[in-house]
């Protein structure tokens, strides 16, 4: 799995996104429970995720409303099928409004951009 740290810091919140290829929503959440073993993860508040498989489209918002499908239309307009983006959110202590797609989508186009 690879993972890209320190995306973003915004009002104390900070944002890292993770990814690896995946071809199902049991192998997703195998994944998401992989990375949660590295106690960092295994704190931060939000680890959403999308993955487009055969399937169809899969998400898991772990409570970030909307982040999940924030994820998947970047996959779709990218056309990147049966890879996982994980995006983890350490919560700062003060609400980001709207600021908090932008930086998921941020941290999904780091992630793009370094494959």
């Amino acid at each position: 799995m690879r993972t890209l740290d320190n995306i973003v810091s915004d009002r104390g919140s900070k944002y890292a996104v993770s990814g690896a290829p995946c071809d199902s929503a049991e192998e997703a959440r195998a994944l998401v429970e992989q990375l949660k073993t590295i106690k960092k993860f295994a704190k931060a508040t939000h680890n959403s995720w999308g993955l487009l498989c055969a399937a169809g489209p899969i998400k898991q918002d772990d409570g970030e409303s909307g982040a999940g499908m924030v994820i998947l239309r970047m996959l779709e307009r990218e056309g990147l099928r049966d890879h996982l983006v994980i995006v983890t959110r350490w919560y700062g202590g003060k609400h980001l409004g709207g600021d908090r797609f932008r930086h998921v989508q941020t941290a999904v186009r780091a992630y793009l951009d370094s494959l």
